[in-house]
């Protein structure tokens, strides 16, 4: 038994097949039949394709709604082409289909695997290929709630639906028309051509004319057809005088020719078959007989989504008098869900928590169409969000922007059977009016987190610019990372023998050991340099193994985990890995953050690790050039201080050193290479090394320093002029100690009597490196008990605030205030008053070579 039909005609034309998909679909979804549509949709779509394409005629489709099936047929006009693989199809019940490569039958061998029964009936010039699908069992106490659409909304009758295609040029003329524009408007062409298009028409009379319309971008509406010809002036006016108007429904769009010249493009259907061409309605009305509720109650600030959301579940729980409610929006890719508000949900639920889409047992539970739950005790998996819960009765709603799936909204009671057809029409209603309201907030709040994101970036890139210590580096790495992004983060950077924990933060910091302890027993994680972001399973794995999923200690450490590899100049250099507390999970534009700081980050370490590799390197250097240790010289305190400057950048000039000569006598030496870095660090060196090598041959100072100086000159364009002092001492067994002087170029050695007098020690001779022959002579000093010779570097003498200087006044002046103090002390003081002559620290190298000779005691 017949108890709906619709029906609808199609012409040969490619893209005829598409329309007859939507046909089925709107005839299907009318009827609140979705379960069948996908499958009708196929077969329908081979059938037509066969008719209009490959037969080459039009097609016609019939839609029959009966008892417990849906009967689709689709007929075409030329059956006595056959059909290439008919003979080849199984008959029902068959293992084994015909040609499944030919073109031909193709249709009918889906209609064999698809339907519950199908044929093809032969009539004078006619052939109907038509099918059965069973209408399914809905799932007990679950259905779609579907408004029924009005009759009048889908073509019943037995012709064929006729759509006329007229063009209007811009002076209201008839410059073309189709063969159905000729039946609906009851004119031949020859006839149609050329004339005036408000002479056809009988237009309304309320509101906008005729000439009016035709200037819009696009106009839909109905106007009765003119059937006695006669003419009307002005394209406006109302009905005229002859015979009885037929009513038309049209769209019309404004278009442009190639050369620029305007018209009208308008599709003519007669008014019973408005439904082919009608646009959906754009208000949004409360179904017949349904009262309306309303979601938005109250203002709220533009950017508060959050508290919106919590307002409208609340108020769709009240208005239905339901115990919890809740509401999911979809990511951007529209595939999973995130809980984004819920009242009366269990406690257990996290926010942002991921749902698929489609996490149904079927079609039928799809979110993308209302649906009523009767009792969810029958079917306790189909909600997983509900799982567990004591609420049994269920109305989910879609909502939908521009026909886009943008979230869900659910309400729920404890008891069953609570909720039927039209309060899930209420609630779609209510849904559809804050959908749109509801969208523009989110993108208000995705809009917020863009600029957030985009101002944490650059704050980071700011605080990881600030610094170039690597062990603060991965400290800060982690301290941006936690709690903005994750729970936890540890970063692992690469070495010979593969990645090695470097740093580890958990926002409690109770659990950084822990943390630290399971990831110690976790083999590193190995990432690609071009793998992006990939989910690490084995922390969680490790403390399965070691039964420790359970420990109270462990919670918060298990929950979902992901690897950013650390890729700087096209290499990896380490691994950034960020986790969540257990059961949660990243959102999307988490980890999409995650991988631009990975990217800031990655090339902040990578600086770091190479300055503090250079700086490692100019240390050692630095060490390198000066003496491991001073000897211990019986009947004289020898102290020295040394400080280079720039923080360990650069390899210094200034460089001292203490050696024994001789059985009693000692050599010692300070100077000063002009500049700083290796060319100078290289005279550094050879200085220092040839001054003991010369020494312990037996030359003097003078002789000494003469061939010193022409080893520098042999370095051509890599020498470097030196400053020095260089010496020989002797203690005497009266308590003195003798003094061989050579002052090449380098601030003077200051002596402090006893008396607190400070003099010069010796006077300047030419400094080394620059002159080929050099008249040195060395200087002979006595130290008496007490007293005390200071040797230092320029650092300490051109030591400036502004354009005030310390010079050797200012030194002297120290030095005088040191009277009866240790070497130790001397040098301490000296280097104090240094430091607090500017607040500035030092820019030059400094050294500082005290010599003092204790006091005789009595007795």
């Amino acid at each position: 038994m017949v108890t709906a039909r619709a029906a609808a005609t199609f012409e040969p034309e490619g893209r005829s097949a598409g329309a007859a998909r939507g046909f089925v679909r709107d005839a299907l979804l009318g009827w609140g039949l979705p379960e069948v549509v996908d499958d009708a949709v196929v077969l329908v779509s081979e059938l037509v394709t066969n008719a209009v394409v490959h037969a080459g005629t039009s097609a016609e489709v019939a839609v029959l709604r009966e008892q417990e099936t849906v009967r689709i047929e689709v007929t075409d006009r030329h059956p006595e082409r056959g059909l290439p693989s008919f003979a080849n199809v199984p008959a029902p019940g068959a293992d084994q289909f015909g040609d499944l490569d030919g073109e031909g039958g193709r249709g009918l061998l889906m209609c064999s695997a698809i339907s519950n029964c199908w044929g093809v009936e032969y009539s004078a010039g006619r052939k109907t290929v038509w099918f059965r699908l069973a209408l399914p069992e809905h799932h007990t106490g679950t259905r779609y709630a579907l408004p029924s659409l009005p009759g009048g909304e889908l073509p019943d009758h037995d012709g064929p639906v006729l759509v006329g295609v007229v063009q209007i040029d811009e002076r209201g003329t008839v410059r073309s028309c189709n063969p159905d524009a000729e039946v609906l408007l009851r004119r031949p062409a020859e006839q149609l051509l050329g004339t005036d298009w408000a002479g056809l028409l009988d237009w309304p009379p309320s509101g906008p004319g005729l000439a009016e319309t035709l200037r819009l971008a696009r106009w839909e509406g109905g106007f009765a057809l003119r059937t006695d010809g006669a003419a009307v002036v002005g394209g406006g006016g109302g009905t005229g005088a002859g015979g009885e108007g037929v009513e038309l429904y049209a769209v019309q769009v404004r278009i442009r020719d190639t050369h620029g010249e305007p018209s009208t493009l308008c599709l003519l259907v007669r008014d019973d078959d408005r439904a082919v061409l009608r646009s959906p309605a754009t208000a949004v009305d409360a179904p017949a007989g349904v009262e309306p509720i309303d979601l938005l109650v109250g203002h709220l600030g533009p950017d508060d989504l959050g508290g919106l959301l919590q307002r409208i579940v609340e108020r769709a729980r009240d208005l239905l008098d339901a115990d919890a409610a809740y509401l999911l929006l979809t990511t951007d890719d529209e595939t999973e869900f995130e809980l984004r508000a819920a009242t009366g949900l269990p406690g257990g639920l996290r926010r942002h928590a991921p749902i698929p889409v489609e996490s149904g047992a079927g079609r039928y539970d799809s979110a993308r169409l209302p649906a009523v739950h009767e009792d969810l005790a029958l079917r306790p998996n189909v909600v997983p969000l509900l799982a567990g819960s004591d609420l049994r009765s269920l109305i989910t709603v879609p909502l939908k922007v521009d026909g886009r799936l943008t979230g869900s909204l659910g309400v729920a009671a404890t008891g069953a059977g609570r909720y039927d057809n039209e309060d899930a029409l209420r609630l779609q209603f209510a849904a559809d009016r804050v959908a749109l309201a509801l969208e523009s907030a989110r993108l208000t709040e995705l809009e917020r987190l863009r600029r957030g994101s985009l101002s944490f970036l650059v704050e980071a890139s700011d605080l990881l610019a600030g610094t170039l210590e690597l062990g603060q580096t991965l400290a800060l790495m982690a301290q941006m990372a936690v709690p903005t992004l994750a729970s936890w983060c540890a970063v692992y950077t690469s070495a010979d023998s593969g990645a090695e924990l470097a740093f580890v933060l958990h926002q409690d910091e109770d659990l950084i050991d822990r943390l630290r302890d399971l990831l110690d027993k976790t083999p590193a994680p190995d990432a690609a340099r071009d793998a992006g972001v990939t989910f690490w399973a084995a922390p969680a794995e490790t403390a399965r193994q070691a039964g420790l999923t359970d420990s109270p200690e462990l919670a918060g450490l298990l929950g979902e985990t992901v690897v950013l590899p650390l890729v700087a100049r096209n290499r990896v250099i380490g691994l950034l890995v960020l986790g969540v507390s257990t059961g949660q999970r990243f959102r999307q534009e988490m980890l999409e953050l995650a991988e631009d700081l990975s990217r800031r980050a990655a090339l902040a370490l990578d600086n770091s690790r190479l300055y503090s590799e250079r700086t490692a390197t100019s240390q050692a250097f630095q060490r390198a050039l000066l003496p491991p240790e001073l000897p211990v010289i019986p009947g004289l305190e020898v102290e020295v201080f040394y400080q280079a400057a720039g923080e360990g950048n650069e390899v210094g000039g200034d460089f001292y050193d203490i050696f024994p000569i001789r059985e009693g006598t000692y050599g010692f030496a300070i100077g000063d290479v002009c500049g700083t870095g290796p060319e100078a660090a290289a005279v550094t060196g050879l200085a220092r090394h040839a001054l003991r090598l010369l020494a312990r041959e037996g030359l003097d100072g003078p002789q000494l320093l003469s061939r010193l100086n022409g080893a520098i000159l042999d370095e051509g364009s890599r020498s470097r002029f030196l400053t020095l002092l260089y010496g020989e001492l002797t203690p005497r067994q009266d308590g003195c100690t003798e003094l061989s002087l050579v002052c090449a170029g380098h601030p003077l050695p200051l002596r402090l009597h006893t008396d607190g007098r400070v003099s010069p020690a010796a006077t300047p001779q030419p400094l080394l490196g620059v002159l080929e022959d050099l008249e040195l002579t060395a200087e002979q000093v006595v130290l008496e008990p007490g007293e005390v010779l200071l040797c230092v570097t320029d650092g300490v003498t051109e030591r400036r605030e502004g354009h005030r200087m310390l010079g050797d006044d200012g030194l002297a002046a120290v030095l005088t205030g040191c009277t009866g103090l240790t070497a130790g002390a001397v040098a301490a003081r000296v280097q104090r008053a240094v430091e607090r002559f500017a607040p500035e620290p030092p820019s030059d190298d400094m050294a500082i070579l005290t010599l003092r000779v204790p006091e005789q005691r009595a007795g």
